[in-house]
């Protein structure tokens, strides 16, 4: 009975241990192109719906409104959620995630670009420097896994 009891805890650890967390619609992780693949994928393409799993570099510290995904060129890619209907923790930082909705190609305006700033807790001087428009991919997702 004690050995019994023993595997049944070491098997729901092991389930703990993969767990994943949904935000938003459920999704599955299967079919995803790498954050680092979506712009080849894209090519031309002002926009494409997707499925894109990546490593989390960086949360909105104000709500889990945003997150930015590592990309293979050094940038990152703003990661929001649609219609702002859901949020992701705060704290999940260099975690991997797979997210399904619609890459897009846009001009981010500073005012936004602040904004963001502002939410990710930089210094004054620091949003104070952002003057200039970027040109980035952006994505709108409908739902996350968090791994």
């Amino acid at each position: 009975m004690k050995n019994l009891l023993t595997l049944l805890l070491c098997l729901s650890l092991v389930g703990y241990a993969q767990a994943q967390e949904h935000f938003g619609k459920k999704i599955s992780d299967s079919g995803a192109v790498t954050a680092a693949a979506l712009p080849t994928k894209m090519g031309t393409k002002e926009a494409m719906k997707t499925k894109v799993t990546g490593t989390v570099e960086s949360v909105c510290q104000a709500k889990g409104c945003w997150m930015k995904v590592k990309m293979d060129n050094g940038e990152s890619m703003r990661v929001t959620f649609k219609d702002y209907g859901f949020f992701v923790p705060k704290d999940i930082a260099g975690k991997t995630v797979v997210f399904e909705g619609e890459a897009k190609k846009s001009v981010t305006p500073v005012s936004e670009l602040r904004h963001y700033a502002e939410d990710a807790g930089k210094s004054k001087e620091e949003i104070a420097k952002i003057t200039e428009p970027k040109n980035e991919l952006a994505f709108v997702a409908d739902g996350v896994i968090v791994k």
